[in-house]
Order: structure tokens, then C-alpha cells, then sequence
């Protein structure tokens, strides 16, 4: 009996064992994650599942709120040989304004701040784009919101490209994306409301996935 015993708990370890090595031999052989360096150039259509334009802004003088807006979509076309043809259009819902308190959220759709009703979208044009680095930028452009439009020169980087099969479409195919950050006066697009509480100086960034569409 004792023999049985001891029969029963070595193939349970075995077993156990065989179990584990199981488990872990995918992610042993699991491809570490890397940055793809292929050729940006060419016409592409924002993912809006992966991309998100954010910002953040001073508030009571003590802390700092994040924000973000959920409906992004728009196109760019990119040739690092031909740097003056590159062109950014991307297209902001307002309404999907979203700071994680349903209350502040529906108080910046209204009129004392982005107004919504009235003015439901914010867009972004570039004219031109200016390389500073074999991966960085200053792309400038016109920028409207709220109705009034500024212009404004986001600071660009490059953060990868190439061919990604791991995704089915929509998202997959040749993908590359960017990262993009300014810095804007909300009084300058007429949203002055409460200035004693909320900073005047919002920043404005942008992170942008995209499909390419031709080459």
C-alpha cells in the first residue's frame, strides 16, 4: 500500500512538472518586443483604435489634470527624401472630451469652455513639416478650436514603421507611428473661463498610429 502511495505521488510530480515546462515553453520562445525601423515614406490612415490625442492642464495651482478625447481620425503622408510634400490632417469630435469625472466633463462640453453645440469640432492642418533629426521634427500647422483658428508647431518624433502580420485588418499591414506634443493659450481660442483656477497654458499631445494606404 505504501508502495502504491509512493507510485501515485511520483506521477503526480511528473505530471506536475510536465505541466510547467508546458506552460512556460511558449513564452520562452516568445519574440521579444523591438521597435521596427522600416521606410516611413507614403500615404497613411490613422487608426483611431490606436492613436489618442491628449492634454494636460494646471488646476487650483496645485495639480495637474489629464485629459484625452476618444473620436480621432484623419490621414498623413510622410517622405523623409521629399520632407516639403508632408501633409497632417487629423479630425477631433469634441464632444468625446473625457477627463475620467463625468461631472467636469460635461462642464467642457458647454459653453464656458470647448461648447460643443456650437462648435463640435477641433481639426488640425499642417503646412509644413521641418526635419530637425533623421527621426525628429517641428511640424507646423493651423489648429482650430473652439471656433477660432491659431497657428501652432507640434514637436515630432518618429517612433517606428514597418510591416506588422500580427494584427488582422483594419489595424494590420505596413503601420508606422508618431508622437507629437505643443503647448497652446486657451484664451487665444476664446475658452477664458475661471483663470484664477484653471491654467491658462494647456499641453497638447498627440500619439498616432497608422495604415498605409500607398506608397
Amino acid at each position: 500500500m505504501a508502495r502504491n502511495k509512493t507510485l501515485k505521488t511520483t506521477l503526480a510530480t511528473a505530471f506536475s512538472v510536465l505541466a510547467l515546462a508546458a506552460w512556460r515553453a511558449p513564452a520562452a520562445h516568445a519574440a521579444a518586443y523591438h521597435t521596427l525601423h522600416g521606410n516611413p515614406a507614403g500615404a497613411y490612415r490613422i487608426d483611431p483604435n490606436h492613436s489618442v490625442a491628449w492634454f494636460t492642464i494646471g488646476h487650483a495651482g496645485v495639480a495637474v489634470v489629464v485629459g484625452r478625447f476618444d473620436t480621432l481620425s484623419g490621414h498623413y503622408t510622410f517622405d523623409p527624401a521629399k520632407p516639403a510634400r508632408d501633409q497632417v490632417a487629423i479630425h477631433i469630435h469634441a464632444a468625446s472630451i473625457d477627463t475620467g469625472f463625468p461631472m467636469r466633463d460635461h462642464d467642457l462640453r458647454g459653453p464656458d469652455f470647448l461648447n460643443v453645440r456650437e462648435f463640435p469640432n477641433i481639426t488640425f492642418t499642417s503646412t509644413r513639416y521641418q526635419p530637425t533629426g533623421r527621426m525628429t521634427g517641428r511640424l507646423y500647422g493651423r489648429l482650430t478650436l473652439h471656433g477660432v483658428t491659431r497657428p501652432v508647431v507640434f514637436r515630432i518624433r518618429e517612433i517606428g514603421a514597418g510591416p506588422v502580420t500580427m494584427l488582422p485588418k483594419p489595424w494590420g499591414g505596413y503601420l508606422s507611428g508618431y508622437e507629437a506634443s505643443t503647448t497652446i493659450a486657451r484664451s487665444a481660442f476664446g475658452v477664458d473661463a475661471y483663470p484664477g483656477m484653471i491654467a491658462n497654458t494647456v499641453h497638447l499631445h498627440v500619439n498616432i498610429e497608422g495604415v498605409r494606404t500607398s506608397r
